[in-house]
């Protein structure tokens, strides 16, 4: 799931996921951190969700998935849409 926050010239990127699927931790990779995994680990949250939140450009748009424990690679269902095997989104 993403959420979203608007600003002047950004917007910022939550990044949501169940605290516990997949299992183990979990990063966003994507061309905003040059696909280094690592970069952004999602963190748990108080309310049982985790959660990473990434400020972007405004009027851009991002190729990312999700890389979990096992080299588990997925994508977001609340994304954008997809551009090959990834998720992309619009600021």
């Amino acid at each position: 799931m993403l959420e979203r926050k608007s600003r002047k010239n950004a917007t910022d990127i939550t990044f949501v996921l169940p605290e516990d699927v997949p299992p183990g931790p979990v990063s966003v990779v994507g061309t905003f951190n040059d696909w280094c995994p690592g970069t952004h680990v999602l963190e748990s949250r108080p309310d049982g969700k985790r959660a990473v939140t990434v400020a972007l450009p405004a009027k851009t748009s991002h190729n990312f998935r999700y890389l979990a424990a096992g080299d588990y690679w997925f994508n977001d269902e609340g994304a954008d849409g997809h551009e090959g095997p990834n998720s992309r989104l619009d600021t």
